[in-house]
């Protein structure tokens, strides 16, 4: 299959620290990173600057004797993350992220697997994990992100800089060593786990070699560069963030920026107004519902919406843009500048990236697994699609094989992105690299016009009795796209009474539109699960015979997810949703009074203290001062009571689990 073609030059980097050496040189004032203060100001940080607090860092961690190891990396996206990063893999050791939302056993399994000796993680992961950390390996060191005076062993983060920094300007043999030590570009250099859909995560290993082709490849067919502002929404632990969104840009010149939570999203983007924004479809959709909610909340909105969609479509046919002036009122709540979208890791509704489009908004849908690094195909500049993943970047080679009647065959992909093999794991490589290089993906599509199309997972594929094949993925996104159904999985039943397979839905329903669809407050279950069952009829309707939905089951709590929002197939096979419903329903409850308490008593205190600034008649810089105080103290709140509410449900699942062991005894 015909790969797609470079529309822009690029420099050529043999390595991270080449590339970032380059960029350096070349952006050296340009700003590389935007970073949000308590106070609510920013700091920039240039080039220069993010290059000498590597080196700061790379010394201190050179001079304590991790040259050659591997380091772990655990923590929210932040600037200390991406200087730790370039720190470890210009020169010192392999680096090992992790993701920060992993339980502790896994935590501790990766640790392990991956013979870390130096574990760098943020202060409220040790928190959440402080009654665990003896469980760690004795020889590990931990250097703790954001906190000046640690715990027994550990080590803080800003101290060991500090030594750094002051091995550096002082000339250090540790320093000019850390400078001119040799890497292997075809070495591993980066060991991440999968968070797996299906089963136990397997340590990818992967070269710079690997990453800077896909950096390279990438921006040959992307326009971005210096002025571009980047949002990592994404974790950066992930390959699609990490290479993408953070490693791409500096590669650039872009500057990068990070959310200070989910909670103040809006603000945020408002404030740093991001250009480019790399994402998975649930954000862009949830975005896309808060619009299309406003336009739909009057007649006056929606008289606008509709004429102005018609005025954009006429101008473009004629070659006039005048989308983001018409809808400068969306642009402007998105921050101003986005004019971006790069999504990955799921499908997406075709319709939210056509009214995005309308808005004067692009969206490049693309594909990618870690084991690529991650990409292997996208739409670009000049070439964009609704229902593809585009075409495989430049220098990727791609084949289906077994394909069927349908056209539909296991996608392999052959390139410098693809991965060296799993760590320690030869069995596991062999299942998926073959002799002449190929990655079997285990991911079934076929290519329209050239693209892509993704259909499904080769594991996931329903034969029937008959012989037919089902794709799970084609009716979860026939069922995802009714605004009743929040979430589902396709599954495929065998039942002796039944001449053929018993094609079944598990649906996580939006009660509060089935609520207001019944107009009860409080409908019974038998009557949620009739009105979805009379929705998958009606869905049905669109599919043959063999493909029909014939069972229908309603969980009560959203499917367990990777950090990309993918459904865990293999953890989400039994109806735990359904029968720890109880339970779960009391954990909720108890968590959104909670949240209620917390809303009430911060609108409380920010109205007292305009009042009283007021009646002081102090300037308007102190009251946003005030406000920025109470804001802070609701989040810091928030994420008290979730922590709280998770624990209560925690407490619930244990307990129902003991009830049930005693039932079976």
């Amino acid at each position: 299959m015909k790969s797609s073609s470079s529309l822009y030059r690029t420099r050529n980097i043999t390595d991270f620290r080449d590339m970032l050496d380059q960029s350096a040189t070349l952006y050296a004032n340009e700003p590389a990173f935007m970073l949000r203060n308590k106070d609510g100001s920013y700091t920039t940080i240039n080039y220069t600057k993010y290059r000498e607090d590597v080196r700061s860092l790379g010394t201190a961690l050179w001079a304590r004797g991790y040259h050659g190891k591997h380091i772990a990396l655990m923590g929210a996206n932040s600037y200390q993350w991406a200087v730790t990063y370039f720190a470890i893999t210009c020169g010192l050791g392999v680096i090992v992220p992790v993701d920060k939302e992993l339980p502790f056993d896994d935590v501790k399994t990766i640790l392990t697997e991956s013979e870390s000796s130096l574990l760098i993680i943020d202060k409220k992961i040790v928190k959440k994990f402080s009654a665990h950390l003896k469980e760690l390996p004795e020889d590990l060191q931990i250097i703790v992100i954001n906190e000046p005076a640690p715990k027994g062993d550990m080590l803080s983060y800003e101290a060991v800089f500090e030594e750094g920094r002051v091995l550096k300007e002082s000339g250090d043999a540790a320093y000019t060593d850390y400078l001119v030590s040799p890497i292997d570009p075809e070495a591993m250099s980066v060991l991440i786990y999968t968070s797996g859909t299906s089963g136990r995560a397997k340590g990818v290993m992967l070269s710079q070699k690997n990453i800077c082709f896909v950096v390279m490849s990438n921006s040959s067919i992307a326009d971005i560069g210096p002025g571009d502002m980047m949002f990592a929404v994404l974790p950066m632990h992930h390959t699609f963030e990490c290479s993408l969104g953070f490693l791409a840009p500096i590669y650039n010149g872009c500057c990068n920026s990070f959310p200070t939570s989910l909670l103040r999203l809006t603000r945020d983007m408002n404030e740093v107004k991001p250009t480019v924004i790399f994402t998975v479809p649930l954000l862009v959709e949830k975005m896309h519902d808060k619009i299309i909610q406003t336009i739909n909340s009057s007649t006056k909105t929606q008289f606008a919406f509709k004429w102005g969609s018609k005025l954009v479509a006429l101008t473009d046919k004629i070659g006039l843009d005048i989308n983001r002036t018409v809808f400068s009122t969306v642009i402007k709540n998105l921050g101003g500048r986005l004019r971006l979208f790069i999504i990955g890791a799921a499908a997406i509704d075709p319709q939210v990236v056509k009214d995005f489009e309308t808005f004067g908004i692009q969206s490049y849908l693309g594909y990618g697994l870690t084991e690529c690094a991650p990409l292997v195909s996208c739409n670009f500049d000049g070439h964009t699609t609704l229902d593809t993943v585009g075409m495989p970047i430049p220098g990727v080679e791609v084949k289906l094989i077994d394909v069927n009647d349908e056209g539909i065959g296991e996608l392999l992909v052959k390139g410098p992105n693809v991965m060296m093999g799993y760590y320690k794991n030869e069995e596991a490589t062999r299942e998926v690299l073959d002799e002449d290089g190929w990655l079997h993906t285990g991911d079934l599509a076929e290519v329209v016009d050239g693209n892509i199309r993704l259909t499904g997972r080769k594991k996931n594929v329903i034969v029937t009795k008959n012989g037919k094949n089902i794709y799970p993925e084609e009716l979860e996104d026939a069922l995802n796209a009714n605004p009743y159904i929040l979430e589902s999985m396709v599954i495929g039943t065998e039942k002796e009474e039944e001449e053929d397979t018993v094609v079944e839905a598990k649906i996580f329903p939006d009660l509060n539109a089935v609520r207001e669809a019944l107009q009860k407050e409080d409908p019974t279950a038998d009557e949620v699960h009739d009105y979805i069952a009379g929705i998958v009829k009606e869905i049905n309707t669109k599919f043959p015979n063999y493909k029909k939905i014939r069972e229908v089951s309603i969980r009560n709590t959203e499917f367990i997810k990777t950090t990309t929002q993918k459904v865990k197939r293999y953890a989400n096979m039994d109806d735990e949703g359904a029968e720890k419903e109880p339970l779960a329903k009391q954990a909720a409850e108890a968590f959104e009074k909670t949240v209620e308490v917390v809303r009430e008593t911060v609108e409380n205190a920010v109205e007292a203290v305009k009042e009283s600034l007021a009646a002081g008649k102090e300037d308007e810089a102190a009251e946003e001062a005030a406000e920025e105080t109470a804001e802070t103290s609701a989040e810091e709140t928030a994420e008290a009571a979730e922590e709280t509410a998770e624990e209560t449900a925690e407490a619930a699942e244990t307990a129902a689990e003991e009830s049930a062991e005693e039932a079976q005894e």
